[in-house]
């Protein structure tokens, strides 16, 4: 789906660049409510967008994320508050007007019309010259790596091709926002990697605004700039993709984004720096948090290929890292690693990935081994009630 217009005066000026155009919008949402008779979908959300920015909207079904994108585009309209493109309040203006582009997840071309003039919808509906379009199409089809396919009907592509149809159609009239609703949910896993690629690359050529959602956390990680992760209609974090990996500041996004170990355990000091935390019968060390005090409840994260064999680590101080006995339970082969299973204590267990490399021994079901971890990839997220 695609809206709004622009006139002839250099249509295809960023569609035919050679080099990134920061065209982008800026987007802002400002406490953003949609509620449906008494189902809370969106809970105050609010966001800022930098002009030419790949955001990606991520979290599990129901958390908000689609809804939210829906508001932007105009197909829903919010209980409360304010959307701003360019600083300028959009709530009010008609989907046609807010010159966006959108890809959906099913492509939503029109069967009986051939490539061509899927592409060239948009422009008609704009009243641009059949000149014009032309040029614009077959230049859009360079773009999304299909040049020449202007005779085709959807029937015959291959749903990769299809999916770069709809992407050429949501650019071809230079929108300065793009947004896509999981837009390869339906792709085979090779497909949809190389087109996260092209997306990017697309991203990178247009300088358009991306607002891409998603519920797949690889897939976020790999293209955005960007990620808000979303759960229960409000935004929980939002960062780089290294900072909610590396530091995620609650236990749901620890525990979306990738995988992590959780332990429970006591605050014995609080304050910045270094957080001594009683696990069991162990004290382990984690990254400070000035909202910690000694007494109060914690859950500690932290990510598997972290932890290390005691008998693999090379001139580490042991200062800077946490230690813990354990027996192996499990161990399996996944491909470039090797996943184990450990107890720690009675009901307590970590999971260890390890690389393969000819260097590292492996290790039995039922042997005694020591881990270690950087105090610095302990990350306190949770406390209290939290």
């Amino acid at each position: 789906m695609e809206h709004d217009s622009a006139d002839d005066r250099g249509e295809t000026a960023s569609v035919a660049s050679d080099r990134p155009v920061r065209t982008g919008a800026s987007v802002r949402l400002e406490k953003l409510d949609k509620r449906f008779n008494r189902v809370v979908a969106v809970d105050g959300v609010s966001l800022e967008i930098e002009p030419g920015e790949f955001i990606t909207l991520l979290g599990p079904s129901g958390s908000g994320k689609t809804t939210t994108l829906m508001m932007i585009a105009g197909f829903e309209t919010p209980t409360a508050r304010e959307i701003y493109i360019d600083g300028s309040p959009i709530v009010a203006t008609p989907p046609h007007r807010r010159n966006i582009g959108m890809v959906f997840q099913n492509y939503a071309l029109f069967p009986h019309m051939t490539v061509a003039e899927n592409i060239a919808f948009p422009l008609k509906q704009r009243k641009i010259s059949k000149a014009s379009i032309a040029e614009r199409v077959a230049g859009v089809l360079d773009i999304v790596s299909l040049p020449g396919y202007q005779r085709r009907y959807p029937r015959q592509l291959s749903g990769g091709q299809q999916q770069r149809i709809a992407l050429a159609r949501a650019i071809v009239f230079n929108p300065r926002v793009l947004l896509m609703d999981e837009p390869l949910g339906a792709l085979d896993k090779q497909l949809r990697e190389n087109l996260q690629l092209e997306i990017r690359r697309l991203h990178e050529e247009l300088g358009i605004t991306f607002i891409y959602v998603t519920h797949d956390q690889e897939e976020a990680l790999v293209m955005s700039d960007r990620i808000a992760v979303m759960n229960q209609g409000r935004i929980e974090q939002v960062g780089s993709p290294i900072d909610l990996y590396d530091r995620p500041n609650s236990r749901f996004v620890a525990g979306f984004i990738g995988e992590s170990n959780f332990l429970e355990g006591t605050a014995l000091d609080g304050g910045a720096g270094v957080n001594a935390v009683r696990v069991g019968d162990d004290i382990i060390s984690a990254v400070g948090r000035n909202d910690v005090t000694s007494g109060m409840a914690v859950v500690l994260a932290v990510r598997p290929e972290k932890l290390s064999f005691a008998d693999n680590r090379t001139s580490e101080s042991p200062a800077s890292l946490n230690r813990l006995s354990a027996t192996v339970r499990e161990g399996m082969f996944i491909g470039e690693v090797r996943r184990y299973v450990l107890e720690t204590a009675p009901g307590l267990r970590l999971t260890l990935k390890q690389p393969l490399r000819h260097s590292i021994r492996h290790y039995a079901p039922g042997e005694r081994v020591e881990l270690e971890w950087h105090i610095e990839d302990t990350r306190i997220v949770s406390i209290g009630t939290d």
